[in-house]
């Protein structure tokens, strides 16, 4: 199935927004990594309707006006990277988790390592917040969109204290 885009101009740079049918299926950064997500062949349309509804809402998380998405979501991935998505959804908005905290809630506390290529793979940045997710000592660790973006997002949600870890 083809795949509708549109792009967006954030706070974090310019979005890649991408829908299959009617659910959101991506939120890409623009420096992306060849193939960290696979969509198949993709089509401009600013006026498709889930793509239009996701930067409405997007607009308005960037403005601080909105803690929780409320969108049909298409993760594309395996059993195991769908349940460590499924995770990221229940973060809450100014709240973080370790890799081994995703694990343990998933059932899989030795899969610490599994639960961080899973969450570098997640394809909904932002609405899937992968940016909640921290090293276990607290610092930030790896992010498609950069760090400077993960530190702006939990900024943004007043998590201001996290360091950068490199």
């Amino acid at each position: 199935m083809s795949c509708a885009f549109t792009l967006l101009q954030s706070p974090v740079g310019t979005l890649t927004l991408v829908a299959r049918g009617e659910c959101l299926a991506a939120v890409l950064w623009e420096q992306e990594r060849e193939n960290r997500v696979r969509l198949g062949a993709l089509h401009r349309d600013d006026q498709h309707p889930t793509l239009r509804e996701t930067a409405r809402q997007l607009g308005e998380y960037f403005a601080g006006q909105r803690q929780r998405f409320d969108l049909a979501l298409d993760f594309a991935g395996t059993a195991f990277q769908r349940q460590v998505w499924a995770a990221l959804l229940s973060i809450p908005f100014g709240q973080t988790r370790s890799y081994r905290d995703i694990a343990q809630q998933i059932g899989h506390p030795s899969a610490v390592r599994a639960v961080g290529a899973a969450n570098g793979r997640n394809p909904i940045s932002i609405i899937a917040p992968c940016h909640r997710v921290i090293g276990a000592s607290g610092s930030l660790t790896g992010f498609a969109g950069g760090l400077p973006a993960k530190q702006y997002l939990l900024a943004l949600e007043g998590r201001q204290s996290l360091a950068l870890a490199f």
